[in-house]
C-alpha cells in the first residue's frame, strides 16, 4: 500500500503483482489513508469501535426484554 500512496506504483500494478482485486487494494489505500488523516472517514479503530458497540447494544436490548417479560411473568403471578 505505501508504493501506491508514495505514488511509485498505481494501485492496479500493485493488484496485479500481488494477484488481487484492484476494488480490494483500491479499499485497502482508502483506509489507509482515512487512518492516517489524509482523508475523511471512520478510522479502522472508530470502525471497530462502533462495531462493539451495536453488538453490546444488541445484547442490552436483549437483556432488558428478557428483564421486561420476566417482571410481566412474576407480576401476573403474584395477583
Amino acid at each position: 500500500m505505501g508504493r501506491c500512496r508514495a505514488g511509485v506504483r498505481s494501485i492496479a500494478e500493485v493488484a496485479r503483482g500481488c494477484d488481487l482485486a484492484e476494488p480490494a487494494v483500491r479499499r485497502w489505500v482508502a483506509e489507509a489513508e482515512i487512518d492516517v488523516g489524509k482523508r475523511q472517514g471512520l478510522s479502522s479503530e472508530e470502525r471497530e469501535e462502533l462495531s462493539r458497540l451495536r453488538r453490546e447494544s444488541k445484547r442490552l436490548e436483549a437483556d432488558v426484554d428478557l428483564l421486561e417479560r420476566a417482571t410481566a411473568f412474576f407480576a401476573k403471578e403474584t395477583r
